[in-house]
């Protein structure tokens, strides 16, 4: 079958800033053997359309409102394995990098990949392959070198299918922070710590913060006070 005959991948277009996710979807549109079936504006959205839409692919941002891109790639790859991923994001550093990638994100590209970039991440992970820019790459043989890599990667596991970046959170919660003080300690935005509050009280059954810093005492994740 030549190249020109194969049917081109559907794509789900996730990003939640409007002018971001019409430019992708417009530029995807100029792309030869893609065509872009649905845009979602957050994670929940993005994985409502999966399961309507039953797409090849998502290009998937990771900072947005109510479900971020990671807890969007678990869900989708757990619940629809047909569908891959590939995060197209602003952030290439390895806090934003390795939970994509454990989350089940088959590709990898920064926002200032190419056309031909993005072209050639989708049909790869759809043909079993890894869709990783160079950049990323590289990042990967650096972190795979360092002597500590091993000790580095390995994430104690998290009790509930909670992330490691939420298990922080809860920690900064048993401790009494805010979410403000939480986003300032993390250097992240307030809303995306409510996002990872509103995750984590999802998986726990939690329904308030002083029901999660006596969980968080019970699973051992913060010591109590010493009067």
């Amino acid at each position: 079958m030549t190249e020109a005959s194969e049917k081109p991948a559907r794509v789900v277009v996730a990003d939640d800033q409007t002018v971001v996710r019409e430019g992708i979807v417009m530029l995807l549109g100029l792309l030869p053997g893609i065509e872009v079936v649905g845009a979602a504006g957050d994670g929940i959205e993005a994985v409502r359309l999966v399961a309507e839409l039953a797409p090849d692919v998502v290009l998937m941002d990771l900072r947005m409102p109510r479900c971020d891109g990671v807890e969007a790639t678990r869900r989708i790859r757990a619940e629809h394995p047909g569908t891959q991923v590939v995060v197209l994001t602003t952030f290439g550093d390895d806090d934003s990098l390795f939970p994509a990638l454990r989350a089940g994100a088959r590709g990898y590209l920064t926002k200032d990949a190419g056309g031909d970039e993005i072209v050639r991440a989708v049909r790869s992970v759809l043909s079993g392959d890894a869709g990783l820019s160079p950049s990323i790459q590289r990042r990967l043989l650096e972190r795979l070198s360092e002597p500590q890599a091993s000790a580095v990667t390995e994430v104690p596991e998290a009790p509930d299918g909670l992330t490691t970046r939420e298990v922080e959170v809860l920690v900064l919660i048993a401790e009494g922070l805010s979410n403000q003080e939480i986003a300032r300690a993390l250097n992240v935005s307030t809303a995306t710590v409510k996002t990872h509050i509103n995750n984590l009280f999802a998986k726990t059954g939690l329904k308030d913060r002083a029901q999660a810093v006596r969980y968080a005492y019970a699973k051992r994740l913060a010591r109590p006070p010493v009067n």
